[in-house]
């Protein structure tokens, strides 16, 4: 796996890019609801992450073709798929026209790059709209290959994924990272080579599952784990309290265990909800109450950290010099479960002087959700799974594609 930033080629690298065809793989797999017979995109994080790469491409003369997926297509078109709103957004970001292909390789596609003067911009359909971009299949890596003369990698949350758009192409064409694979990568980098201490790491979302192999490189680097959301409830059922109706993996809780016999042997302190907000259903709508971490009643859910756990939390966290943060306290979506999140962000972002980032898509949508500046944060990372990967210890194939 590559290590600090620098050690993979960036931008400047390519030398004079003027006029020529530059493929840059972002990572523009934004959240769309349904608005009509169309599709609104309801945070564009990931579009305004991406463009500053896109315009200094475009900015020195280069004939800019961005390509990503959205979503999980069955290989084939599907309107709800489209990167059309993407297009149209990125358009207004960029305040230049995209032209915007209406499939990935095939004839509009290829007269689009085509009709691209120098410093344009052109944007390809859902590159998971063909079946081989997810097998890296050779065919398609030589299409996409075909339509341009370089190659920059910018979508940090697609390189964990061998599949043609981040490995087929980077084989074929000279290559580079683009600036915000570079930025994730360096901050990554400084959480996992002698990060400042303390260094605290807060846990959310709904299933431990997707957190236990990250969990278990983190017993080896961090001083404490706070963890609430849906996974909290596995942690306490393993400590044998009653979680009620709430979000429980029961065929997790040997490995919880094991996660907390590891803690333990380590001195790292899992620090877990004292209290809950509960409620009958998820909904807006239904009656909330707070009870104790250990006292669910059985006919209630909880669906976010309760007021005292906030406060133990932003304690705890008080005199972090490190902090990494994945995934939101409750369900911050509804108004009645969203001040565990809430909580947890103005803590995070009120440390002066600490290395804070904020990593997955559902914590920097809660961010953006609730209003609290960005700013405010060290970083706001774009990588999902693959961050969860890089501080797993994993070789990610789109990195070492671009070494």
């Amino acid at each position: 796996m590559p290590g600090p930033s620098h050690a993979l080629p960036d931008i400047a690298s390519l030398g004079d890019v003027r006029g020529r065809r530059v493929f840059v793989r972002s990572d523009l797999n934004v959240p769309l609801a349904q608005s009509g017979d169309g599709w609104v995109i309801t945070d564009d994080g990931r579009i305004r992450a991406s463009a500053p790469t896109i315009a200094e491409l475009a900015d020195a003369g280069a004939r800019v073709i961005v390509a990503s997926h959205l979503g999980r297509p069955k290989g084939g078109f599907e309107a709800k798929y489209s990167l059309r709103p993407v297009g149209i957004r990125l358009a207004e970001i960029l305040g230049a026209p995209v032209a915007q292909a209406s499939d990935v390789v095939g004839p509009s596609a290829v007269a689009t790059v085509a009709g691209l003067a120098d410093g344009e911009v052109a944007l390809l359909e859902n590159l998971r709209f063909e079946p081989g971009e997810t097998t890296c299949d050779d065919g398609l890596s030589d299409q996409l290959a075909a339509l341009c003369d370089l190659y920059v990698g910018d979508g940090f949350g697609a390189v964990h994924r061998a599949h043609a758009s981040t490995t087929g192409v980077p084989q074929r064409r000279p290559h580079a990272a683009g600036n915000l694979v570079l930025a994730e990568l360096d901050v990554l980098t400084r959480l996992t080579h002698d990060p400042a201490r303390p260094y605290a790491v807060v846990l959310g979302g709904s299933k431990v599952s997707d957190k236990l192999a990250v969990l278990g490189n983190l017993l080896t680097q961090a001083d404490q784990i706070l963890v609430g959301g849906g996974m909290c409830f596995t942690f306490l059922a393993a400590l044998g309290y009653d979680v009620g109706g709430s979000l429980l993996q029961a065929d997790q809780i040997d490995n919880v265990r094991d996660v907390l016999r590891q803690a333990e042997q380590r001195g790292v302190d899992i620090v877990l909800p004292v209290d809950v907000v509960a409620a009958a259903e998820v909904s807006a709508d239904s009656p909330t109450q707070v009870v104790a971490a250990d006292l669910i009643p059985a006919d209630l859910k909880g669906l976010d950290i309760g007021p005292l756990s906030a406060d133990l939390f932003a304690s705890k966290l008080s005199d972090a010099k490190t902090v990494f943060w994945n995934g939101p306290m409750g369900v911050f979506e509804l108004a009645p479960f969203a001040a565990g999140t809430r909580a947890i962000a103005e803590a995070i972002a009120g440390l002066s002087g600490a290395l804070t980032v904020v990593g997955g898509g559902d914590s920097a949508a809660a961010v953006r959700l609730l209003g609290i500046d960005e700013s405010r944060f060290g970083h706001i990372s774009t990588g999902g799974g693959a961050s969860l990967e890089y501080l797993e210890g994993k070789e990610l194939p789109g990195l070492t594609a671009l070494g």
